[in-house]
């Protein structure tokens, strides 16, 4: 067989120059439906509405091929699949988990709508546009957030009649504008349509029946809970898994423990995840933004890192994955805090302040942390004030939520004795003594203590 020759330089011009006018077009359009180049993509279908478009949608069906043809190639090598419906709104994002993480920053995710009137020139949206194969490269996007990534994209449609139905996607570095990209999601669009159309032939079955989840969830969880790293996770716990749990006291990072892992959740996952299951009845959009950011208008600044979590949970802890309107959790999360806070109750004084390892979530300044760190602190140190324990006060005020609880120290004074050498460093404290003076006297507290 003659090896094939190289187009000839004149092709290869023509070629260009049909590409050049290809986007130009596409720009223009852009600009005539006022695209914002700076702009996000919108989350066009939330959870629910997701969950519910995939597994009615025909594209569930034809899965299996994209993940046999593409997916399963493409993990560790930088390249992402996306398949989508023909409006454009991504419903699988697949593929290496880096550059997933990399992606969801300009809202590369499912759910999102990249239709050309949307975000401009990109691969899935004119190819939809155009209802024919596009390649776009870095630079040539219209959008600035995504000149950074090449994509090449496909159309899919549907055999019996040639109604457009969707569009597969690679996207990533140069290679996925490469010269056999384009070739390779032909030939896997035209595997799909025979396979739509065999379908027909076979015995009938309901459309998203076991087909409608996300290729690759069985062999390739979503993972990734900070931009530097993804959270780490190790085996814990006996045979039979403990419900759910999240643990915030003394520590920035929350840690979930869910069936035989604990997976350490980044801050700004810590802050969603504590207050979400602080509010089971859930949060507005805006409520939630004002708790984390101080500000209700933040909402497009909390929806990507609700995608972001979302992600985190699906590989982890799928029963916790948050519903939307409003936002909330399927199901209750416990919480070490909950634990001290039950303690209390019971009178158990001695045992909470044990469990009480550190304040709730130190480090965060998320108005709605702050709340419910202020609360707790509050709560710790009225019940253990009315215990009438002068060691468990004692303890109390040698920690750092106690170290500044005035009444605490005045009742400590109360209840010593007038000539306990324990008195002087209290009496310091109580009249505003200094940082140094408190550090010694819980020093020389803690030394006192069995």
């Amino acid at each position: 067989m003659a090896a094939a020759r190289p187009d000839p330089p004149t092709a290869r011009a023509s070629r260009g120059a049909a590409r050049r006018l290809l986007l130009a077009a596409s720009w223009k359009r852009a600009a005539d439906h006022r695209v914002d180049p700076d702009a996000l993509p919108l989350l066009e279908l939330p959870d629910d509405d997701l969950a519910s478009w995939r597994r009615e949608h025909p594209l569930a069906l034809l899965l299996p091929v994209v993940q046999r043809l593409l997916i399963d190639d493409v993990e560790g090598s930088g390249l992402l699949v996306a398949v989508g419906d023909e409006r454009g709104r991504l419903l699988w994002v697949e593929g290496d988990r880096e550059a997933r993480r990399r992606a969801e920053s300009m809202l590369f995710v499912a759910g999102a709508g990249w239709a050309e009137s949307r975000v401009g020139t990109s691969a899935p949206g004119t190819a939809l546009e155009l209802d024919r194969g596009v390649q776009v490269r870095g630079p040539e996007h219209f959008s600035h957030l995504v000149q950074e990534w090449s994509c090449t994209a496909v159309p899919v449609h549907d055999p019996a009649d040639g109604r457009l139905i969707g569009v597969v996607d690679i996207t990533g570095d140069d290679r996925a504008a490469g010269e056999q990209t384009l070739p390779l999601l032909r030939a896997t669009v035209a595997a799909m349509e025979a396979e739509l159309a065999l379908s027909r032939t076979r015995s009938p079955r309901r459309v998203g029946t076991g087909a409608g989840a996300a290729p690759g969830a069985a062999s390739s969880p979503r993972t990734g809970s900070r931009p530097a790293r993804r959270p780490r996770a190790h085996q814990t716990g006996p045979a039979t898994p403990a419900p759910p749990r999240l643990d915030v006291l003394g520590r920035d990072e929350a840690v979930l423990h869910a069936g035989w892992t604990a997976t350490t959740l980044s801050a700004r996952h810590s802050e969603l995840l504590l207050l979400l299951a602080a509010r089971p009845e859930g949060w507005s959009a805006e409520a939630l933004a004002d708790a984390i950011w101080g500000e209700r208008g933040a909402v497009g600044t909390l929806r990507p890192e609700l995608v972001r979590l979302r992600h985190v949970l699906e590989a982890v802890a799928p029963s916790l994955v948050p519903t939307s309107r409003p936002y909330r959790l399927p199901t209750g999360l416990a919480t070490d805090a909950d634990e001290v806070v039950h303690l209390l109750d019971r009178g158990a004084h001695r045992a909470a302040l044990r469990a009480a390892t550190g304040p709730l979530l130190p480090g965060s300044s998320a108005p709605g942390v702050e709340s419910l760190r202020a609360e707790l602190a509050r709560h710790l140190g009225e019940s253990l004030r009315t215990s009438g324990s002068v060691d468990v006060l004692l303890q109390w005020v040698a920690t750092a939520q106690g170290a500044d609880d005035e009444p605490a120290r005045r009742e400590l004074l109360r209840l010593l004795p007038p000539r306990s050498p324990r008195r002087a460093g209290l009496v310091a404290g109580a009249v505003g003594g200094t940082a140094a003076d408190r550090d010694a006297q819980r020093d020389a507290t803690s030394a006192d203590l069995p």
